[in-house]
């Protein structure tokens, strides 16, 4: 038997009543974040943050509704709210016309000016920066994670995707549509799961490439920084591209970054990048918040084998030797990668897994090394 589409999930989610809306959930726009991959589906209810204790007997409903359907072997249904405090970023609602001028046309544009080139952003209480020497690591996988451990615990946080040429948090935060903008300059960001995003490839189709050289990408970068409203945030994790080229570098010369992460795999290849871009931290005098080891080891579903693809401990070993904190050890699992690949990330999708508890303590720790960081 084959499982349920996604038409198949609205309709059952189309028989559940809002009271305070007098209409359905879905055709209130509350329902957001849809994945439905071999049986298994995940969704969130957007709400007001000032009925989320309420809401729990609809998220209940909505989530019994879809267990009914033929097909499904599993529901996970979580309930996200929007800021109503002042300040905080608003939700962003697809435009009818064209997206914001982010970036130059062409090479050889004058840059768009933005209202303030360096320092602090205001609103924005904290800057992390994330970051590898090498891709294929899972920088973006582990920076879409610690947002959202972040969000659950408490903090109002904003992701920005710096990955200018490969930009994924869009799949995997399960968020589309175009930001809008009010004037033509000012970019109002999108927000799911409650954090709020910013990435280029809300601007491009899915096989669209950015054929730039450095001076507009660093146009498109301080734009993304300072012409979104962000809204009053404890933190803004920038997920940046691989090595250390010029986003890094404008990064951290035109904002004030209050710490990085490097994300490494165990194994040698990698750990000779990983230790480049620490070098390039530290020579841009950004405190180095400590590093991460991803995939780190592999435990089969069938017979509970444990094995090191890439190796173990390389990680650990070098944030050691080079004297900086080590965060934690992130498995490779295939929930992680289905999580990220259905725009449910696995501190949503599962959020009392193993998995995501990786994902939580190196939230706190985070937490705890930024707390002397003025708010």
């Amino acid at each position: 038997m084959s499982g349920p589409v996604k038409e198949d999930v609205l309709a059952a989610l189309s028989g559940i009543t809002d009271p305070a809306k007098g209409k359905d959930i879905v055709s209130a726009g509350m329902v957001s974040g849809l994945v439905v991959k071999n049986g298994a589906v995940g969704f969130a209810l957007e709400v007001d943050p000032a009925r989320g204790a309420a809401l729990e007997p609809l998220r209940k409903a909505a989530e019994d509704a879809v267990k009914g359907l033929d097909g499904v072997t599993s529901v996970t249904a979580v309930l996200t709210a929007h800021s109503s405090e002042p300040g905080a970023a608003p939700q962003a609602v697809a435009p009818k016309g064209p997206p914001p001028n982010l970036g130059l046309a062409k090479e050889g544009d004058k840059p768009i000016p933005t209202s303030k080139d360096t320092g602090p952003i205001d609103g924005i209480a904290r800057i992390i920066a994330v970051g590898s020497g090498k891709g294929g690591v899972g920088k973006s996988t582990v920076s879409a994670n610690i947002a959202l451990a972040l969000a659950a615990q408490g903090k109002k946080v904003g992701l920005l995707d710096a990955d200018v040429y490969g930009p994924s948090q869009p799949r995997m935060l399960g968020v589309s549509g175009r930001p809008s903008t009010p004037d033509g300059k000012t970019i109002l960001p999108l927000r799911n799961y409650g954090v709020t995003v910013m990435s280029m490839g809300f601007m491009l189709e899915d096989d669209q490439s950015v054929v730039w050289r450095g001076p507009m990408l660093m146009s498109a970068l301080q734009q993304m920084l300072r012409q979104v409203q962000w809204g009053k945030l404890d933190y803004l994790i920038v997920d940046l591209p691989p090595g250390t080229g010029d986003v890094q570098l404008t990064l951290s010369q035109k904002t004030q970054v209050d710490g990085a992460i490097i994300v490494s795999t165990p194994q040698d290849v990698a750990l000779i990048d990983a230790k480049k871009a620490i070098d390039m931290f530290s020579k841009l005098k950004v405190p180095l918040l400590g590093m991460i080891e991803n995939m780190s080891t592999y435990v089969c579903p069938n017979c509970d084998h444990e094995a090191h693809i890439f190796g173990h401990g390389g990680a650990k070993d070098e944030a050691e030797k080079l004297g900086i904190p080590f965060l934690g050890e992130i498995p490779l699992d295939i929930d992680i990668r289905l999580s990220s690949d259905g725009g449910t990330p696995i501190v949503v999708s599962k959020p009392k897994s193993p998995q995501a508890a990786r994902f939580r303590e190196i939230a706190a720790s985070l937490i705890d090394a930024t707390s002397t960081v003025p708010a």
